[in-house]
């Protein structure tokens, strides 16, 4: 039993059953047994592998979108060059690499990279040490400038609350004991105008997700981009409206139970794009498919040049990560990207419109 199981068992003991979004941020963040405050969690050594760590062209082809896009909105300076949960700095290393050909591009952008772990900002600040780079913990702190924003697999973990359909009512699924096990139940009836708009498009027993936390996030970056200009490109898996439990760990790259090794594992959910982008004032692409995105930006082109100077088993590592971030039974299709950009302006490279 972990420390954090412990803790969560003895809150449960003394107060009830706890909501999965405390649960989640108990699990993620606390301050000393937290997964994201004590262990590395990216790459081979962790527990699962993002985009940026896969290939390198995954971050390219964010950085030539962040300078199309610039460039398309009569290149403004300054801009803010915005990362939000930028894990080891590899996403912007890259993107940074990609785009320094640009004329004025990485004159204009001071870097921001949106972190509230001590322990990331430190490999960050050592990934990104040639750049200039500043911190902070929220997009509250961004200041009034046309931001270019990329948001990669930040979303997924953001706690969320669940609630079940019971005939034409709403219960909280609540983490409580069951025996020797934390499991989940439900808990009173709620009153949410966004679940009552939802009993048209659900049936008894359908599972709905929300995530407390996503909308002011979604709501202040589309303010900003909307009134400075810029864009935010998210990736993320999920869908459109889904309905059902999403919730899941990942411990050593194998999906794991959430109620075991508490502090140990990765705890996530499926993104609800439609309510990511309908709290924002300003313009949103529609909702694509990650390989689609990819190889509309080139990325099967760049594959083939890097592919020039590579044999043996570096040759076929680069052929898998490509198929990895494009086909649509790997990350191609369960990955998802969207954008937020100005009603001013003409929708972003990539993105239909």
């Amino acid at each position: 039993m972990t420390p954090l199981d412990t803790l969560i068992r003895a809150d449960i003991r003394a107060n009830g059953p706890i909501p999965i979004n405390q649960f989640m941020a108990t699990a993620l963040f606390h301050p000393e047994h937290g997964y994201y405050t004590t262990k590395p969690v990216f790459g081979r050594s962790g527990d699962f592998v993002t985009a940026p760590e896969i290939s390198q062209m995954f971050g390219e082809m964010v950085g030539l979108a962040l300078a199309q896009t610039w460039m398309d909105q009569d290149r403004p300076s300054p801009i803010q060059l915005v990362e939000l949960g930028p894990g080891r700095g590899t996403l912007m290393a890259d993107i940074l690499r990609a785009t320094r050909g640009i004329a004025g591009f990485h004159d204009a952008a001071k870097i921001i990279l949106v972190e509230a772990s001590d322990q990331l900002i430190a490999q960050q600040r050592e990934t990104l040490a040639a750049y200039d780079v500043s911190w902070c913990s929220d997009v509250f702190g961004l200041a009034d400038l046309p931001t270019f924003c990329i948001a990669n697999e930040f979303f997924d973990a953001l706690p969320i609350r669940q609630f079940q359909r019971i005939d034409t009512l709403w219960r909280e699924r609540m983490v409580g004991i069951q025996g020797d096990a934390l499991a989940v139940g439900l808990g009173g009836v709620v009153n949410i105008d966004t679940l009552t708009a939802r009993l048209t498009e659900t049936q008894d027993g359908d599972i709905v997700e929300l995530c407390p936390s996503a909308g002011p996030i979604m709501a202040h970056l589309g303010g900003l981009i909307e009134r400075c200009g810029g864009v935010a490109i998210i990736f993320d898996y999920g869908d459109w409206r889904a309905v059902s439990d999403t919730l899941q760990a990942i411990k050593n790259h194998e999906f794991s139970d959430p109620f075991i090794d508490i502090g140990a594992s990765d705890i996530t959910a499926h993104v609800d794009f439609h309510a990511l982008v309908n709290v924002s004032p300003s313009r949103h692409t529609t909702m694509t498919p990650q390989g689609v995105w990819l190889e509309r930006m080139g990325i099967t082109a760049r594959a083939q040049i890097l592919a020039q100077s590579l044999i043996g088993d570096a040759l076929e590592n680069h052929i898998r990560a490509h198929r990895r971030l494009t086909h649509p039974e790997e990350m191609g299709k369960l990955f998802k990207t969207i954008a937020l950009y100005p009603s001013t302006h003409s929708c972003p490279v990539g993105f239909e419109p």
